[in-house]
């Protein structure tokens, strides 16, 4: 876990960010108040402003955290924290919707020993993988400056206006497949840390994603391929959720060869479905396609993720009734999955290489499978 690519330009190593102007910067705390954040997977009081500067409560335990209102894809963050004794926390960055944010996205660690020998998991680590380059931490009562620079494929931390990491994230293979936009979070993990003065530049996005669903109107981009006459396949536009029931498949209008797909899915338990791609647009009833598996089964032949007929993936982590990040590659003859966060498959002999449709199953008569937030990029 030590590999890492640096892209050494010293030109753009400021050695003192502080003294530059700070043109282009918007606040994201205002002192005085939570606008613009919410607590996410803890009690509402996990939070509060006191002094100036954000402060988690004892009830502020894993996995409770503070989420920016905004998704960003490439930014400039700075601001500061306070560290006084033990202390352990982080900032996310690409934090998903919903799924583990340390590693569907990425978490900048804060952790108050002054480790001589820089680990995975001290502070200034992109936490639990990348080591910083030092580690700089003021832990006696004072305030610390954290400056995280996110330009795809550059990642750049400074602490205390020494940079403790400079990676290329495209090369770095336990970063690479991360997502490239998502939330700002703030963690303390029950403990004290305070945080103030936080400001963003945002950065211009170089992603180029086709959004196959996120409203009901988007609806069109779609056709119901097959259904069954004893359960008939029904596919519903609810607001920014596709829901299928019944059996059968819908299908994209449009065809894809090397893509990227990312969606979030969600069922009840034991839920049966899956994500056809390269296929002919006609669902089960042509051998022309692949089919990644959905079935919430742990013991199951063929679980969430598995290349169905072709090989068996690892069992996710996933719960019922709880939305996880669905994401594929597919390019040639290789796939990846990744199922919140984690490579759950990798096969590299598929044999059809036309261009197809990517279709959604509903595979369980009486049992829903929901999808939103469908965005496909071409290779």
């Amino acid at each position: 876990m030590k590999r890492r690519a640096f892209l050494w330009i010293p030109a753009a190593l400021p050695a003192a960010w502080h003294s530059q102007p700070e043109e282009g910067f918007t606040p994201l705390f205002d002192g005085k108040t939570l606008a613009g954040w919410s607590v996410q997977q803890g009690p509402a009081p996990a939070f509060h402003v006191h002094d100036g500067a954000i402060v988690g409560h004892a009830e502020s335990q894993f996995p409770a955290w503070l989420r920016s209102q905004r998704q960003y894809e490439n930014f400039d963050f700075r601001g500061e924290f306070f560290v006084k004794g033990w202390t352990d926390g982080g900032v996310y960055i690409h934090a998903p919707e919903h799924g583990r944010n340390t590693w569907c996205g990425m978490q900048v660690k804060i952790f108050h020993a002054p480790d001589k020998e820089p680990q995975p998991n001290s502070m200034g680590a992109i936490f639990p993988l990348i080591a910083p380059q030092k580690v700089n931490v003021r832990s006696k009562g004072e305030w610390n400056a954290l400056r995280i620079l996110s330009d795809w494929p550059r990642l750049q931390v400074w602490v205390n206006d020494e940079v403790v990491q400079d990676l290329n994230v495209e090369t770095t293979p336990e970063l690479r497949h991360r997502l490239r936009r998502g939330y700002l979070g703030l963690s303390t993990l029950g403990y004290p840390i305070r945080y103030r003065n936080l400001r963003l530049r945002e950065l211009p996005d170089k992603e180029k994603w086709e959004h196959l669903y996120e409203t009901a109107g988007d609806f069109e981009k779609w056709f119901v391929s097959e259904s069954n006459q004893r359960a008939p396949a029904r596919f519903e536009a609810l607001g920014a959720v596709l829901r299928g029931d019944g059996l059968g498949h819908l299908a994209t209008q449009g065809k894809y060869r090397d893509f990227q797909l990312q969606l979030y899915i969600r069922g009840p338990k034991h839920h049966n479905g899956g994500v056809l791609f390269r296929s002919s647009g006609k669902g089960l009833t042509e051998r022309r396609h692949y089919e990644i598996q959905l079935h919430n089964v742990e013991e199951a032949h063929y679980p969430t993720g598995s290349l169905y007929h072709f090989k068996r993936a690892t069992y996710p982590r996933i719960e019922d009734e709880q939305w996880y990040l669905f994401q594929m590659w597919v390019q040639g003859r290789s796939l990846l999955v990744r199922i919140n966060g984690e490579n759950v498959l990798e096969y590299d002999r598929l044999e059809n290489l036309d261009e197809g449709h990517l279709e959604l199953q509903a595979h369980q008569a009486g049992q829903w499978i929901e999808y939103k937030h469908i965005w496909v990029k071409r290779l």
